[in-house]
């Protein structure tokens, strides 16, 4: 009867640990040397406090989400002698949804923030890897652009200035060429130049623009170019140094 006791007292201590591991929402496979240095005790249950979700440490068994030194996944930060990617396994159930919360948790700012303030030894053990924002690729206008400068002075250095050629003769509140240059979206303000005012009333593309309107003819001579000559303006325009705006303005209270 003792010994009956005695193995009942043993299976109640041990359920409450088994029923724990498989309340976990989802589970992690991570290199043993992440959990050696003690970053995952670190990192999870700060994730857990923020978001109420458990997590599962496997080392060898593959889980719904995963850091890898093997190059698989998203590099997110180095340390240790190595790079760890995360990433997430094939699935969309309720593990994998949870995982996902674990990621999108990693890359905000609180996350990124975690990973750096690991430092055991008062030593910073791992910093976040910066993946540069690729550049956005500029395919051209396919157009001359010895034949754009020389177009773009004639017909639209009476208000820009476009270069040393004619920078003290542009109107004062028309922006420069260079000054366009700099702004975000200066390939679509140069690309319909011709639908902003107030190029509309003054100017016309051939096979483009509609004819002026007989009631409300340009009231200074009006420029008109071919489609070709517009191509050639628009090549020589990507050539053009962008104007230094400087640092940003500071308003002081």
């Amino acid at each position: 009867m003792f010994r009956i006791l005695i193995a009942a007292i043993s299976i109640a201590c041990i359920l409450p640990g088994q029923g724990a591991a498989q309340d976990k929402d989802f589970s992690l496979k991570s290199p043993k040397a992440l959990i050696d240095s003690g970053f995952i005790k670190f990192l999870l249950p700060r994730f857990s406090l923020k978001t109420g979700v458990l997590v599962d440490v496997k080392t060898a068994e593959n889980g719904e989400a995963y850091f890898s030194t093997s190059g698989e996944g998203e590099p997110v930060f180095q340390g240790l002698g190595n790079v760890y990617s995360f990433g997430l396994t094939e699935g969309n159930g309720p593990r994998h949804k949870k995982a996902q919360r674990f990621v999108d948790w990693l890359v905000s700012d609180v996350g990124k923030r975690t990973i750096e303030q690991f430092s055991p030894n008062g030593k910073q053990v791992f910093t976040l890897i910066t993946t540069a924002e690729k550049e956005v690729e500029f395919e051209g206008f396919g157009g001359n652009a010895a034949l754009g400068e020389t177009l773009a002075f004639t017909n639209c250095g009476r208000c820009h200035v476009i270069g040393e050629r004619n920078k003290m003769q542009g109107i004062g509140s028309t922006p420069s060429f260079a000054l366009l240059r700099s702004l975000d979206d200066w390939q679509q303000r140069f690309e319909t130049f011709y639908l902003r005012r107030p190029h509309p009333v003054i100017m016309q593309i051939d096979g483009i623009t509609e004819p002026f309107d007989p009631a409300h003819p340009p009231t200074i001579h009006p420029l008109t170019m071919t489609e070709t000559e517009v191509l050639d303006i628009l090549t020589y325009a990507h050539t053009i140094q962008p104007a230094d705006l400087g640092a940003a303005l500071v308003m002081h209270q």
